[in-house]
């Protein structure tokens, strides 16, 4: 496998003075809908009070009513970020996966509630007799988090050459910690599993499948898979740990055979073309998409490799599909109203206080029923 060694040049420190300079001269690089009157001055407020580097768009249907973006996607250059630059999307990838999973279940290739074992006749017999799609892509399995243990232990895992196979050998194959779907349990060791039962039943390589289920069909110009270092991708915002009062460069690669589990990545513009193809039905059946979006896990409202929950806005409650993912350096939120169809979405690349990025979701959604 190809990890893409780091021949590539790395970001250039820069004075504190310029990153500062940028933040002020580049507050918007992409021009702006009027059609939410108070999302600019939401998030112009909290760029100025926050320090926000970023992404901000608001939609609702397939109209955008507010995008903006906010600093620099490469601090060494000096680039601006815009509504087209791509992010990592980190744990979206699953909700993706599990996207392509639902495609081939509507065609018959797969069934959710089918022990693995079907597919993947040489995995470890006694757990391949208990676990199910479903299971893996809720969290449900009881298998344990051994790929995330084995990066704790030794970060240079997330370079290590190997096939899907020897990969499921090492990370996914341990005794089960519970019964499958009675206890959830957050392992990334699950989509080693579901990545190759995709590629067992398809015959394909589960990059050309996001592409030809997904990417295409919906014109994301900006949106893809990607192994090892995400910097390889065409015009990618660089991930930082800061930029005041020096820029760090943060990057963490993603090995191939976690791909399922962090190696999506997409702009904001196409993260907005994705939920409403995906919610109109240009991705999947409606019966499909409700399967994809009912909650398995109700503590953690968890469905099948997102989560669905009931936020309130503008005075409603709403069910939401409430996708947040993260890796190293990068924040991307991806929020949608099931029932009317608003939207929002943030993206990051400067570790940026999660907490802080919903709590902006919230006010841009609520300012979008206005």
């Amino acid at each position: 496998m190809n990890v893409f060694p780091g021949s590539r040049k790395r970001a250039r420190r820069c004075c504190p003075w310029r990153v500062a300079l940028w933040l002020i001269a580049l507050p918007m690089t992409f021009p702006a809908w009027a059609d939410c009157g108070g999302c600019a001055a939401i998030a112009q407020r909290f760029v100025a009070e926050e320090g926000f580097n970023g992404v901000v768009l608001v939609g609702h249907g397939s109209h955008i009513d507010y995008s903006a973006s906010f600093g620099v996607a490469d601090a060494a250059t000096g680039r601006a970020l815009t509504a087209d630059t791509p992010f990592e999307s980190g744990s979206i990838s699953k909700w993706i996966a599990a996207i392509v999973v639902m495609r081939l279940v509507q065609q018959g290739q797969l069934a959710l509630d089918e022990p693995i074992s079907t597919y993947l006749p040489d995995y470890r017999p006694d757990n391949g007799a208990k676990l199910t799609l479903r299971n893996l892509m809720t969290h449900a399995s009881g298998l344990p988090n051994d790929i995330d243990d084995a990066i704790k232990r030794d970060p240079a895992t997330r370079s290590v050459s190997i096939d899907q196979a020897e990969a499921v050998r090492r990370f996914a194959s341990g005794d089960l910690r519970f019964e499958p779907g009675t206890e959830w349990d957050y392992s990334h060791s699950n989509w080693l599993l579901v990545k190759s039962v995709i590629e067992r039943v398809t015959g394909r390589d589960y990059a050309s499948l996001v592409d030809g289920y997904i990417v295409r069909p919906l014109a994301m110009r900006h949106s893809g898979t990607f192994t090892g270092s995400s910097l390889v991708v065409p015009g990618m915002a660089h991930g930082y740990r800061k930029l005041i009062p020096q820029a760090e460069p943060l990057d963490k690669p993603s090995p191939n055979f976690m791909m399922l589990a962090g190696g999506f990545y997409a702009s904001a513009h196409d993260f907005f073309a994705l939920v409403d193809g995906l919610f109109s039905g240009r991705v999947l059946s409606p019966e499909s998409t409700r399967i994809l979006m009912t909650v398995e896990r109700p503590a953690q409202h968890y469905a099948l490799g997102g989560r669905t929950k009931t936020l309130p806005f503008g005075g409603k409650d709403h069910p939401v599909a409430w996708e947040y993912g993260s890796n190293g350096a990068y924040r991307v939120l991806v929020w949608r109203t099931l029932d009317d169809g608003h939207t929002v979405i943030l993206m990051n690349n400067t570790s940026f206080d999660h907490m802080k990025i919903g709590g902006l979701g919230t006010a841009l959604m609520d300012a979008s029923y206005r």
